[in-house]
């Protein structure tokens, strides 16, 4: 089952460009709020509006726990591809670029810490299969606790879901030590998908090809490339037009910015290129996109 597969965006690129009038009024792009709050949300409902939410590469703004209890499927997560399962705990951090594929019978819980979190969380992706019954139940009690106290609209009810949070971030220190990676230390590959897939995060809207960013890894494209194919399974150009186009998506279907503008904060040339490159990603144009929501 091949992923996430496209054609690299660079085939629309044969025509000269027009550079945009300076007298032209610039709208800025909305600011993310400093801190948001904790949620526990059913991993199916993630993938409402569109499963490009779930299936695209992305990050988040804030630590991210899928907890899933039943089914498989697929996950993206720093550049690297692996398999999930039942009693599959997989933590990413904040800024960590990420996406993945599930199963019609997949269910399980997405923890969302809240941007701007002090818990003692682990700094580094972890993809932990829980096989022994206790921690597993222990997990789902402590996902379980947050939510009721959530819910409840008792008094100290978010300072107590704080408190149980912090109590799961210790079941992760705990479980990290153990689990964590199966006590496997990543190879040279995986080393240079992950430090791939930190740069594109950082530098994807900057208009920077892969070439650009092969030579800031002091590689060849050809060599990044074939590691990425290796590590998950598409090329370093695939997973660069794919953070694209999800970002793009966000942009158009969360915020009013003209499509002339989404695609200038994006790092393309023109609007007409992002339009070719966006309807060619995704079946429809910019526009076309926006009014079907």
């Amino acid at each position: 089952m091949k992923l996430f597969s496209g054609t690299p965006l660079a085939q629309f690129s044969d025509q000269p460009e027009k550079k945009p009038r300076a007298s032209r009024r610039i709208e800025a792009l909305p600011e993310a709020p400093e801190t948001t709050p904790v949620r526990i949300i059913p991993i199916p409902r993630l993938a409402a509006g569109g499963r490009w939410r779930i299936e695209a590469m992305r990050s988040l703004s804030e630590p991210l726990l899928l907890w899933f209890t039943r089914g498989q499927g697929r996950i993206t997560v720093g550049g690297v591809t692996r398999g999930f399962g039942a009693h599959n705990a997989i933590f990413i951090p904040a800024g960590c670029m990420h996406g993945f594929e599930m199963g019609a019978q997949s269910f399980g819980t997405a923890v969302f810490f809240g941007r701007g979190t002090t818990l003692d969380l682990p700094t580094e992706p972890q993809h932990m299969r829980i096989r022994d019954v206790a921690p597993q139940a222990e997990l789902s009690a402590l996902i379980d606790n947050v939510q009721k106290e959530l819910e409840s609209g008792k008094p100290g009810a978010e300072r107590a879901a704080r408190h149980h949070l912090g109590l799961l971030g210790v079941w992760l220190e705990r479980n990290v030590a153990q689990l964590g990676e199966d006590g496997r230390r990543p190879d040279a590959a995986r080393r240079l998908a992950r430090r791939y897939a930190a740069l594109l995060e950082r530098d994807f809207k900057t208009g920077k090809g892969v070439a650009d960013y092969a030579r800031e890894l002091g590689v060849t494209p050809t060599h990044l490339t074939r590691v990425c194919n290796q590590t998950c399974g598409r090329s370093a150009s695939d997973l660069l037009h794919d953070r694209l186009i999800f970002e793009a998506r966000l942009l158009l279907s969360e915020t009013r910015l003209p499509v002339a503008r989404v695609s200038e904060a994006l790092g393309f040339t023109s609007a007409a290129y992002f339009t070719r490159a966006f309807q060619h990603r995704t079946g429809k144009t910019p526009s076309a996109f926006r009014r079907q929501g």
